[in-house]
């Protein structure tokens, strides 16, 4: 076995890392193995895959599906956006002062890639995520039916460091799923990031929590500490779905054969 001559402060991080690991047989054997050259890759290598395999568990756990890259996200299609604003957002520093993200506009003018950009982010850098649309996870509270179940829900959806609420404002709601949807907000409140994409300015919520008695406090809660980033333009889907007739149109017209000439003279 080769062995090195470790600093003391060395061997006691290595020594803190494998406690930290949990490697119980090799702490047990660690006067033996202090100072030898693989300790410090086999706890490199255990680091790495511990990580690797958390992020893996916790993509599947968030729910983000497909979506486009930011790098891919063409900024000069809507009419007005803050990049500025969106790509600070990506340095995650409103995760840190459990501030929420609003972003407002429009449908197709990219407000769920945004939102999904930096749930992401946030997974690569360690964090926990929850991505859900409005209508199934109020849908899914206002179901319960016994209070043991809805407080366990509650919790579920109130644990993430981010939580991604989807399409606010989409459809109507009745008076229970505000008061779900303001219990959870409650709960979140500045202890962890909600992220919100909304078709909806703040002024027409009572739309779509008619009636509501909480709609003013839910709001005023949303945005307190939050980030409002609004989007103005045409439907991005839209534009795809023109260009795509467009193509296919094209491509017909190449495919058409030419007129047949008629026999020589």
């Amino acid at each position: 076995m080769t062995m090195t001559m470790p600093s003391p402060n060395n061997t006691e991080i290595q020594r803190a890392r494998a406690k930290a690991l949990h490697l119980n047989g090799l702490l047990e054997h660690w006067p033996e193995v202090e100072g030898a050259e693989w300790v410090a890759p086999l706890l490199q290598w255990e680091e790495d895959e511990r990580a690797h395999r958390s992020l893996q568990r916790r993509i599947r756990d968030a729910k983000l599906g497909h979506f486009k890259t930011l790098a891919d996200f063409e900024w000069e299609w809507p009419k007005r956006i803050d990049r500025g604003a969106v790509e600070e957002l990506m340095s995650l520093g409103f995760v840190a002062d459990a501030t929420n993200v609003v972003f407002i506009g429009p449908n197709g003018v990219g407000k769920s890639t945004l939102a999904r950009n930096l749930a992401n982010q946030a997974l690569v850098a360690g964090h926990s995520v929850l991505f859900r649309s409005a209508s199934e996870m109020l849908g899914e509270l206002a179901a319960l039916d016994s209070d043991s179940a809805l407080r366990r829900r509650l919790h579920h959806y109130a644990a993430p460091d981010i939580l991604v609420i989807d399409e606010v404002g989409y459809l109507s709601y009745t008076n229970r799923h505000a008061d779900l949807l303001f219990e959870l907000i409650s709960r979140r409140y500045e202890a962890r990031s909600t992220i919100v994409t909304t078709n909806k300015a703040f002024k027409d919520w009572s739309e779509v929590f008619p009636n509501a008695a909480c709609v003013v406090s839910l709001v005023d809660r949303l945005v307190h500490r939050s980030e409002v980033i609004s989007i103005e333009g045409e439907s991005y889907r839209l534009k795809e779905a023109r260009e795509r007739t467009e193509a296919r149109a094209r491509q017909r017209k190449t495919r058409t054969p030419a007129a047949k000439k008629g026999p020589a003279s």
